[in-house]
């Protein structure tokens, strides 16, 4: 599953359950729209976590791919 759709997915569940959220809700407003912005703090920080795992990830094999690079030149120039 690619990351982008994990990202869409993740941001049209918080949208949906905001909604559900808000029809649904047996309590005052004030409660509800605060329960609410809660739950988006805690998307947002859950989003923000898979973010900077992808960005670790990529980061780790830009690396890789760097040295690898260095070690081929390396090599080429050892055999001219």
């Amino acid at each position: 599953m690619s990351t982008g759709k994990v990202v869409l997915g993740t941001l049209a569940g918080l949208a949906v359950g905001a909604i559900a959220g808000i029809l649904f809700a047996p309590e005052k407003g004030s409660k509800t729209r605060r329960k609410i912005m809660h739950k988006g703090e805690d998307y947002m920080e859950d989003i923000k976590s898979k973010f900077d795992g992808i960005v670790d990830s990529l980061t780790e094999q830009f690396e890789n791919s760097k040295k690898e690079i260095k070690d081929s030149v390396a090599e080429v120039k050892k055999s001219v």
